[in-house]
């Protein structure tokens, strides 16, 4: 039996300036238990904004044979990242073709997001 394995992209809390990472962190965490609880192997990709995040997503995305890839809410919804948003889109099209790509609120269900295109 294959396991889906899911990346998620998201931002990296413990690099954004003037934020407390570790609610956003145990967020993760829980994210992380509950793909462990479904047995789907997830990996988890969080850029810092000013570290080259568009070379460290194609690093992520070329590293595994992902069935879906999971876009988190920071890089979505915040409107002053949407041309970054726009280009992780592009390289995901790009560098996991084959791969669903899914949506999700909040850390926590990463796992939920990547489900609905699993199932």
């Amino acid at each position: 039996m294959t396991v889906a394995r899911v990346l998620v992209i998201g931002l990296d809390p413990a690099k954004i300036q003037g934020w407390d990472p570790e609610p956003v962190q145990a967020a993760i965490a829980r994210g992380q238990a509950r793909f462990d609880d479904r047995g789907i192997e997830a990996d988890w990709c969080l850029v810092a904004l000013d570290e080259n995040p568009e070379g460290t997503i194609a690093e992520a995305l070329n590293r595994g044979d992902y069935a879906c890839v999971v876009i988190g809410g920071g890089l979505r919804t915040y409107d002053p990242l949407l041309e970054l948003f726009e280009k992780v889109v592009n390289l995901v099209r790009r560098h996991a073709p084959g791969a669903a790509i899914a949506f999700d609120s909040s850390p926590e269900d990463c796992a939920d997001a990547a489900l609905r295109w699993l199932r």
